[in-house]
Order: structure tokens, then C-alpha cells, then sequence
């Protein structure tokens, strides 16, 4: 469908939607791993001397959508930090010496990692809210 106000396809018009549309898929999953390495946050190895829960990192890519440049989740991969070593020995998954492997997550920067996306998942919310307004004027002042 052709603009009428400058001849575009109308799919370039709202690109400003789709890239923002785009940022709001990629922040979503990256709540939801920033959710699943909070609830992972104390589990431990199911066997004496084995690895805990990894903390999981997303990364995303720059894609083409509608002539402009949006994001995706590209994978997800695990944080090769190392584990947290605690002396428990009288935890079933403690090792010979009586150290037990934490996962290698910590609750206040995933915290902090979640209000960051929480804020950019708005800020890219307003966006589309701001082009559907822009778009409705648009349309009223053409009727008159």
C-alpha cells in the first residue's frame, strides 16, 4: 500500500514500529534468562563433585527489517566465570574435600540486568506508542 503523504510503502513507515518491535521480542527473552539464573541462583550439582547451574548470558544481533537496522536474540551462552566454592562438607554435593560448587550467579547484578531490560522494553514500548500517535494525526488531519 502506497503513503499518501510522500509515496512510501507504507511497510517503510513503520519501520520505526518494527525495529522497536524487534527490541521488545529481544529485551523479553532476555528477562526471561535473567529470570531463569535468578531462580537457578542456589541450586547445586545433583552428584557429590559436580558442576551447579551455569549463568546463562544473551546475545544479540543486529538484523535488516524494513530498510532499517532491529535486534535479535543471536544465542545464548554460558558464563565461563568461575563457580562459587563453599565448605559444606556435609552437603550431598560436596566434593572429597568437602567443598560444594554455587552457581556463578549473582542476584544483584542479575537484579540490575533486569531493570535495565525492564527500562529498555519501556523505552521501545514508547516508541511504538509515540509512531501509532503520530500516525493516527497524521490520518485526522488528512480527513479535514
Amino acid at each position: 500500500m502506497t503513503d499518501p503523504i510522500n509515496g512510501r510503502n507504507s511497510a517503510q513507515r513503520n519501520s520505526a514500529m518494527a525495529v522497536a518491535a524487534s527490541a521488545l521480542t529481544a529485551q523479553q527473552s532476555r528477562m526471561r534468562i535473567i529470570a531463569e539464573n535468578i531462580a537457578n541462583a542456589e541450586s547445586t550439582a545433583p552428584t557429590a563433585g559436580g558442576q551447579p547451574y551455569r549463568r546463562q548470558i544473551p546475545v544479540f544481533e543486529a538484523r535488516g527489517i524494513d530498510g532499517a537496522t532491529g535486534v535479535s536474540l543471536a544465542e545464548v551462552r554460558p558464563d565461563q566465570s568461575n563457580f562459587r566454592r563453599e565448605y559444606d562438607p556435609s552437603h550431598p554435593a560436596a566434593d572429597a574435600d568437602g567443598y560444594v560448587l554455587r552457581p556463578n550467579v549473582d542476584t544483584l547484578i542479575e537484579a540490575m540486568d533486569m531493570r535495565e531490560a525492564q527500562r529498555a522494553y519501556e523505552a521501545n514500548l514508547n516508541v511504538i506508542e509515540t509512531a501509532q500517535s503520530m500516525e493516527s494525526r497524521t490520518l485526522d488531519i488528512l480527513k479535514r
